[in-house]
């Protein structure tokens, strides 16, 4: 079987990286896009030709995904290195915490720019390809407790943003499971990916009914499993990865 593609948004650090990083020890060939973090991009690429002992497998694009027509040119630079695409991981997700009344409208629109509009933008552009292949996988993250549709007064766009991704989700898995193709979320809760203040993840352990903060291996779990063959009949779904928290 010919080597398979992924492209990761967000994969120079965090959970993004950590999914680089296993399936690259899986052979797949993987381009990583990042926006601002590109000191990390380069360990993780270095940190991945190590691991293959190759620099054929694995690069690394700069891109603002927000921008349809660069979403637009980052797939065709992607298909055009590997003559194919077959997985696309939706990781990217910046947010900020500002009380409702006091966001800018510069700052309501961003959540959605950065958080919504890309999972369409780079959907669409991957989709043809997938649908000659009578293959391909979608895996767009969300965050737990965004299908309850529950009052956020300090992240409210960002929560509407990723309930609208699970909507989008639900929709693509829709359009393109008559191909071969599944669409999927995954929906973390509490993680300790790096980006989180020590503090805060402390105090939020009490509300985890697991009783400890999940790690970014167990995301990567999730995502393994969603691109087997083995849930080749998983198609919409919205897979918590949170311990319990946000149900």
């Amino acid at each position: 079987m010919e080597r398979r593609v992924a492209l990761i948004t967000g994969g120079a650090r965090g959970i993004g990286r950590a999914i680089a990083m296993h399936l690259a020890r899986d052979g797949w060939a993987i381009a990583i896009c990042y926006r601002t973090s590109q000191d990390a991009a380069q360990y993780t690429v270095k940190s991945i030709q190590d691991i293959q002992s190759t620099d054929d497998h694995i690069f690394a694009v700069q891109c603002d995904v927000s921008d349809s027509e660069s979403a637009k040119a980052l797939v065709q630079q992607v298909q055009g290195r590997w003559k194919r695409l077959d997985v696309l991981i939706n990781c990217a997700g910046p947010y900020h915490r500002v009380p409702l009344l006091q966001e800018t409208v510069e700052g309501w629109d961003a959540m959605f720019q950065n958080n919504l509009h890309p999972v369409f933008y780079l959907s669409r552009e991957i989709a043809e390809g997938m649908k000659e292949r009578r293959w391909g996988r979608i895996i767009n993250f969300s965050m737990a407790n965004a299908d309850q549709m529950i009052a956020q007064t300090h992240v409210t766009a960002h929560y509407i943003a990723k309930a609208g991704v699970l909507i989008l989700t639900r929709s693509l898995a829709k359009a393109l499971g008559p191909y071969g193709i599944t669409v999927n979320a995954i929906s973390p809760g509490f993680i300790d990916s790096g980006s989180a203040f020590p503090d805060e993840l402390s105090t939020v352990v009490k509300q985890i009914p697991a009783g400890y903060i999940g790690d970014v291996n167990d995301t990567v779990s999730a995502v393994t499993f969603l691109l087997s063959d083995e849930a080749r009949y998983v198609n919409g779904s919205n897979m918590h990865v949170s311990g319990g928290w946000g149900i």
